[in-house]
C-alpha cells in the first residue's frame, strides 16, 4: 500500500498521513514531486530487465517524450544481493542529484523521503507507483533492511544520479514510515 507521511523536520511530529493515491499526488505536487499510479504488467517474479522494460514501453515512451528524459533501465535489489548493505547505506544519508530522480516500482517497495521547507515528506512507494523527485531536492531513499525492489529508472544522463551529500544527520533522526 502506498503511503505518504508528512512530519515536522524539527520535532518529527506527524502532521499528515494518507494512503490515497490522489491525495498523495496532491500533497507532493506543491514541492514539485510527481506521483502517479501505473497499471502493473503481468510478469513472473524476477523477470529479466529486458522483459520489464518491454512490458512498460508504451507508458515509458510517453513519459520519456513528456519529460525530455533520455533513457531508462531496470534496477533490482533483493535480500540475497551480496552488496545490499553497501547499496542501502549509499542512499540513507540526505543528498541531492543534479537531475530529477524518477522511479517506477514494478516489484517491491521503498521510501523516498524529501526534506523541504522544514517538512519531511516520506513517500512509501509500492508496486505500480511512479515518483519523480526534482533535481536539487534534499532527500534520501530506503529500501529496508531486507530489500525487495525492481524498478525502472529514468534519466537524462547517468552522471546526474551522483549523490551530493548535504552533511545533515536528519535521515538518521527521522524514521521512515512503512505501510
Amino acid at each position: 500500500m502506498s503511503l505518504l507521511t508528512i512530519r515536522d523536520a524539527a520535532t518529527g511530529a506527524e502532521t499528515y498521513r494518507t494512503d490515497e493515491a490522489g491525495k498523495i499526488a496532491a500533497a507532493l505536487a506543491p514541492i514539485g514531486v510527481r506521483f502517479e499510479r501505473w497499471p502493473v504488467a503481468d510478469l513472473p517474479d524476477g523477470a529479466e530487465a529486458d522483459a520489464v522494460l518491454a512490458a512498460y514501453r508504451p507508458q515509458l515512451d510517453a513519459f520519456l517524450k513528456e519529460s525530455k528524459a533520455g533513457t531508462a533501465d531496470v534496477i533490482r535489489l533483493t535480500a540475497d544481493h551480496p552488496q545490499k548493505d553497501a547499496i542501502r547505506a549509499k542512499f540513507l544519508s540526505e543528498h541531492i542529484h543534479t537531475e530529477d530522480e524518477v522511479r517506477f516500482f514494478h516489484e517491491g517497495a521503498g521510501n523516498f523521503v524529501m526534506h523541504v521547507d522544514g517538512l519531511i515528506y516520506d513517500a512509501h512507494c509500492t508496486r505500480g507507483d511512479l515518483i519523480s523527485v526534482p533535481a536539487n531536492t534534499n532527500h534520501w531513499f530506503d529500501a529496508g533492511e531486507i530489500p525487495h525492489v525492481t524498478a525502472l529508472r529514468v534519466f537524462t544522463e547517468t552522471t546526474g544520479w551522483t549523490p551530493h551529500y548535504t552533511g545533515s544527520d536528519i535521515a538518521a533522526r527521522i524514521p521512515v514510515s512503512v505501510g
